[in-house]
């Protein structure tokens, strides 16, 4: 019989991270994901001060280092007077490890992840791995339902299907994202808010000419998040939900020259750009009521969806998968695990989650307002004086941004 441990369903930042922390607890871990690889653009790449500081306890600082990330201080708004754009956010006065958020290739920080886990005993990942469901066995999760992929065939796909299979397990994580096959067949299905917007994310080739500094630009009925990555910027462009086509009905060569107008400092950049090069992200924002049914536990994206807002999403799953590595190996070790530890996991990250989307709901009607008008976004002239008179106040969103309310620290036994 094919059995472990742990089964988790994802091997995206909840899962790698819980599945790395329970096998060194010496616990039988197994991951399945569907894909061949992590090769997957513009997913997470902002790794924040907490989750950089969780790497270090883990043993793995110095090989994230070897990674060569981008480092970013801050985030600076244009001020409604003109001149120089004030800085809103300066992560440089953090007193932490790393006073700096970290853009790296998410597929970079899922393979050092996946590397460090698998030199564990205990540990095992399956890549074209496909969860179809759980195992349901007396009223209880005992596992989940897979099946392989075939290398080369997208999941769900393909005319003859391999057969279906089963991994037994004393408990499951849901770790699959936020189109959850597993959570749905579950039958949980989460509370969602509406999103007033989409986003096209898109990399703008040539020198970063922002620094080390995120820089929000708006106006017109668009609004830009350039995050500066080195020798390239990546560009989130909101526009209206809905709004594609139509800003798409002039042709791409209207675009570019729309873009280039509102950004001329990446007008070079920006002068191939092609439509396939708009990546596009249906935002969505949503969480669980209860993350755990008897044997299967949700983390992640799979138990609330956040908004790209922020970047927060993957540092939240980061620390999801911390908690749930320190929390349930007690009673995975003695037999002794029960729904008490699930609920006891659910309160512990579900507040700090609910109030992270509390936070971006309200962005969001500031973001709706300026897609709805024709002003630039800025930043009004009173706030602009005090954070030039009292620079030291930039630190304040800066800790809610890097480190937040309840960061994660790896336990005494996954420590290297």
């Amino acid at each position: 019989m094919d059995t472990c441990d742990v089964a988790i369903a994802g091997a995206g930042p909840a899962g790698l991270v819980s599945g790395l922390i329970l096998a060194r607890a010496g616990l039988r871990v197994t991951v399945l994901e569907k894909h061949a690889d992590f090769l997957r653009d513009f997913r997470g790449d902002t790794v924040h001060p907490s989750t950089l500081t969780l790497l270090d306890e883990l043993g793995l600082g110095e090989d994230f280092a070897r990674l060569g990330a981008h480092h970013v201080q801050g985030a600076s708004l244009p001020v409604a007077d003109g001149g120089e754009p004030v800085t809103v956010a300066d992560l440089s006065r953090l007193r932490v490890p790393h006073p700096y958020i970290a853009m790296a290739p998410q597929w970079d920080v899922l393979t050092l992840l996946a590397e460090a886990a698998a030199r564990e005993p205990g540990f095992e990942l399956r890549t074209n791995a496909e969860v179809l469901g759980p195992a349901v066995k007396g009223g209880a999760v005992r596992g989940v339902r897979w099946r392989p992929v075939p290398p080369g065939s997208p999941a769900g796909t393909g005319d003859r299907p391999e057969p279906e299979r089963e991994l037994h397990a004393t408990v499951t994580l849901v770790c699959d994202g936020r189109g959850s096959a597993l959570r749905r067949e579950a039958g949980m299905v989460p509370r969602s808010w509406p999103v007033p917007f989409d986003v096209w994310w898109v990399r703008v080739p040539g020198h970063s000419a922002l620094g080390e500094t995120l820089a929000p630009r708006g106006g017109r009925g668009l609004l830009y998040v350039l995050i500066p990555r080195g020798d390239y910027v990546q560009a989130g462009i909101l526009f209206p939900r809905g709004g594609g086509p139509g800003l798409l009905a002039g042709g791409i060569e209207a675009l570019r020259r729309r873009f280039a107008e509102d950004l001329p400092e990446l007008a070079a950049g920006l002068a191939g750009l092609a439509e396939e090069d708009l990546k596009f992200l249906r935002v969505e924002l949503s969480r669980l009521r209860t993350w755990y049914r008897r044997g299967l536990i949700c983390l992640g994206d799979a138990a609330h969806t956040m908004s790209p807002v922020g970047g927060v999403g993957v540092n939240l799953a980061i620390q999801d998968g911390a908690a749930a590595g320190r929390l349930l190996a007690p009673g995975l070790l003695d037999g002794t695990l029960s729904d008490r530890d699930a609920l006891g996991l659910q309160r512990r990250r579900a507040p700090v989650a609910a109030a992270t989307q509390a936070a971006q709901r309200l962005r969001h009607r500031g973001v709706a307002r300026l897609l709805r008008s024709d002003a630039e976004l800025a930043l009004p002239r009173p706030a602009a004086r005090v954070l030039r008179s009292v620079p030291a106040l930039a630190a304040v969103p800066a800790w809610l941004l890097g480190v937040g309310p309840r960061p994660e620290h790896a336990p005494d036994f996954a420590r290297r």
